[in-house]
């Protein structure tokens, strides 16, 4: 694994929200968008060096609701979260390649349509326009925890965390079960109100694959074949929706699969966003 490069933040403003940044790099401007609950520096284990050794300048910032960004935690729309992807770019000096996953990759998808002027190509990793009764009693539980002050045990945390976003193929190895339960537990439970918000977000209730027809850019969707949190007929629905958009799906990989197989997704970014 690349060891990830350290650099002092930049803070972007939109409007009253402030955005922790991170740019690395020179080239062609790439920006990073992570998903719920996560900050941006996930990205900095396999993407960012990846992507930097590739010749692209790689931003990626902490979303709104994940400190030390604003956590705005009077609650926000999925299309703030565009605008500060869109004022993240412009001052990065755009237009960029975006990269989202889960909730970013959404995001990605809805800066395409609504600033097409902004991004280059987009690439959209674990994706989905549409929710399902389970993804939403899921979303409803983890907003219950929340609401009641509550946590689950650690142990069950970690085990449920790797269930939901690790693929069966990763667990056949017990050496390899036991390091990505003991990671993810010791990442704790996070239950911010920056967190809550997200969470609470109004368009994930809504199904966007009509509108995500007159999205006019470059995409690539990659779908992760052992998906559970979001299964992966859900990110083939959106690159069969987007017109020309290319589908490659990475086998032995859940939700994380930018994690459990990220040389096998990093040869997939750096091809399209060099072709493009």
């Amino acid at each position: 694994m690349s060891r990830p490069t350290r650099v002092a933040p930049t803070v972007v403003r939109n409007g009253d929200v402030s955005l922790s940044c991170t740019a690395v790099g020179s080239g062609p401007l790439v920006v990073m968008v992570m998903g719920t609950g996560s900050p941006g520096r996930v990205w900095h284990a396999h993407q960012q060096p990846a992507l930097v050794k590739a010749g692209f300048r790689v931003v990626t910032f902490d979303n709104r609701g994940i400190a030390p960004s604003s956590e705005c935690a009077s609650g926000f729309t999925l299309a703030d979260m565009v605008t500060d992807t869109a004022a993240v770019i412009e001052h990065f000096g755009g237009p960029a390649f975006v990269v989202g996953t889960s909730m970013g990759a959404r995001i990605a998808q809805e800066l395409a349509l609504v600033r097409p002027e902004l991004v280059r190509a987009a690439a959209m990793l674990g994706t989905y326009a549409r929710p399902t009764p389970l993804i939403s009693a899921y979303n409803e539980g983890e907003k219950a925890l929340i609401d009641a002050g509550q946590q689950l045990p650690e142990a069950f945390h970690a085990a449920i965390t790797a269930h939901m976003n690790l693929s069966p193929a990763t667990f056949a190895d017990d050496r390899s079960a036991r390091d990505w339960i003991d990671i993810i537990g010791f990442g704790g439970q996070a239950q911010s109100a920056g967190l809550r918000a997200q969470l609470d977000l109004p368009e994930r209730d809504q199904n966007r694959l009509a509108a995500y027809r007159g999205i006019a850019r470059p995409c690539l969707v990659v779908g992760f074949a052992d998906d559970r949190t979001l299964p992966v007929f859900l990110a083939r629905e959106v690159a069969d929706a987007i017109p020309g958009a290319r589908y490659e799906e990475v086998a032995d990989t859940g939700h994380f699969g930018y994690l459990e197989r990220p040389d096998v997704v990093n040869g997939l970014l750096i091809e399209f966003l060099t072709s493009v």
